[in-house]
């Protein structure tokens, strides 16, 4: 099995925390009677997903089977996603990513937290005019690698190809969502590039900095 590509930084400024919040169920009164539900099956009922973990395959897979319910059930209504993700699998990204742009319905991308590597490109991939960043975020691009290269010669020389093949498509997927050139994205991405969310904004990553939607219509899904 040849290696994964890797697109995730390191993480800094606080210890890494292994423990998981344990989200409360709670139950609802409906026609059909009660039912019990949790906090990502409701934000689900209002056409919202939560991509707060890594990105690999299974949450990929997650995130695609949302879209695409999502979209069977009301094409013509907006879908939220709201991200708080550190990255993760190149090829996963791009499996959300073709995804988002497959199915009809706009997609309003929300970062709370930070939106780094892969989940930047998620970011930047929402609808044009409805991509948000809340203001102590931070959205970070830089260059997939590889880890743990083995193999023949031939092996490593394939890899390399490989790796550069993603970094051009990384690029151009970037350059095209932020209005950025080619030749500027190269340059940037050499090296982890750190956003705030104002930075986002001026970058091209993100439209909109939204403290607050308590005046604000925004990041709803609209009929």
């Amino acid at each position: 099995m040849p290696p994964q590509a890797s697109y995730m930084p390191p993480q800094a400024g606080f210890a890494p925390v292994q423990n998981r919040y344990i989200l409360p169920s709670f139950v609802e009164r409906t026609s059909y009677g009660i039912k019990e539900s949790n906090p990502y099956n409701k934000m689900f009922e209002e056409r919202i997903i939560f991509l707060g973990v890594q990105i690999d395959d299974a949450s990929a897979n997650d995130v695609m089977a949302q879209l695409l319910v999502l979209e069977s059930t009301d094409p013509d209504r907006d879908i939220v996603m709201y991200i708080n993700s550190p990255g993760g699998s190149f090829t996963a990204m791009t499996a959300i990513y073709d995804t988002m742009q497959f199915i009809r319905p706009d997609i309003q991308t929300v970062c709370l937290g930070q939106a780094a590597s892969a989940a930047a490109v998620i970011l930047a991939a929402g609808t044009p005019g409805k991509r948000i960043a809340l203001p102590n975020s931070r959205v970070l691009i830089h260059q997939p690698a590889t880890e743990g290269g083995y193999g023949q010669g031939s092996d490593i020389e394939i890899q390399a190809r490989e790796i550069m093949r993603m970094r051009r498509l990384l690029e151009e997927l970037i350059a095209q969502h932020s209005g950025q050139t080619i030749e500027q994205v190269s340059k940037d991405i050499d090296r982890d590039k750190i956003l705030t969310a104002v930075d986002a904004k001026a970058y091209g990553l993100i439209d909109t900095v939204q403290s607050s939607r308590k005046k604000s219509g925004a990041v709803r899904a609209v009929g």
